[in-house]
């Protein structure tokens, strides 16, 4: 005998699994939808290279105290804020930046070398940053604090400006600070670029020698000096590029690349861009004791005289 709540009930029994499935595709979809709208989220910003483009360069000058170019960088109102941490006690401190200028002018600095090994960027619609920028601070090769920089940036016409800064400082421990010839190098050769000679001889021996292809060598930091402010004086916009090490020996070939405008007194006006290489040989105290510097001299006159190009 046929039960007539049979097809009722198998009706009602369609209608919700295809209520279900309703539900679920749309779940699904509604799912899918979310995450496309993620990975659009996460997608690396097309902001982020000139960002970190815009933190070297800070840090490049913050690290040859170039209070010109960095003046032309940051924000006129930003502020700067330490956090330090110092025998177990972390204390604060902050200043406007154009009290950290006129505090820069009156001392009498040394080079310092930070390159972060980490960034993490937020970028919101194409005009404001927030970059968390981690690394170490090293003095003549030796890594001396860890520092966990901050920057608010806002971009102006077309260009990324520094609002704020702000940084956790700690110590680094005695027994890891260990002397690292590359990042002396590197450092050495952004010392190079920061229009101030005596941060060049500082990397040498307090009796170190230079010596220029065949030219008399100069020797003691007073007349290293002398040679380095030739260079400034006649190439202000100089930047050194490390290129690599190579181990010899008895000592080290440290390679590099020289980029400039010959736009000094009497200059030319015309770009140079020639490399070379130093011959190291350092003392006990990871200092230069002696450097014998070798580069094409006639093609870089050339170039003094002509340009790259021609």
């Amino acid at each position: 005998m046929n039960n007539p709540l049979k097809k009722p009930i198998f009706f009602v029994a369609v209608f919700a699994l295809l209520i279900t499935a309703c539900q679920s595709n749309q779940e699904k979809s509604g799912s899918t939808e979310n995450i496309v709208s993620k990975t659009k989220q996460s997608a690396p910003d097309l902001e982020e290279p000139a960002i970190e483009a815009t933190v070297e360069e800070l840090l490049f000058a913050a690290g040859n105290y170039n209070i010109e170019v960095l003046d032309d960088m940051m924000s006129d109102k930003a502020m700067l804020g330490i956090s330090g941490l110092k025998d177990g006690v972390w204390s604060n401190s902050e200043i406007a930046i154009g009290e950290f200028f006129a505090s820069a002018k009156k001392g009498e600095p040394s080079p310092y070398y930070e390159i972060p090994n980490a960034y993490d960027i937020l970028v919101t619609e194409g005009r404001i940053a927030l970059v968390r920028a981690d690394g170490f601070v090293y003095r003549y090769g030796v890594p001396q604090n860890k520092e966990i920089n901050h920057f608010t940036l806002m971009k102006e016409n077309g260009k990324w400006k520094i609002l704020n800064i702000s940084w956790t400082v700690e110590r680094v421990p005695e027994e890891k600070k260990k002397f690292d010839l590359e990042i002396f190098a590197r450092s050495y050769a952004q010392a190079w670029g920061s229009k101030r000679p005596g941060f060049v001889a500082s990397y040498f021996a307090e009796d170190g020698a230079i010596q220029v292809n065949d030219g008399d060598p100069a020797i003691g930091r007073d007349a290293i000096t002398k040679v380095a402010q030739g260079f400034m004086t006649d190439l202000p916009d100089m930047i050194v590029r490390y290129d690599s090490l190579v181990s010899k020996l008895n000592g080290t070939e440290f390679h590099w690349t020289l980029m400039a405008t010959n736009s000094g007194p009497g200059g030319t006006g015309n770009k140079v861009k020639v490399s070379g290489y130093e011959f190291w040989q350092l003392d006990g105290n990871g200092f230069i004791k002696n450097s014998q510097g070798h580069f094409a001299s006639e093609e870089y006159k050339r170039q003094l005289e002509f340009g790259i190009d021609n």
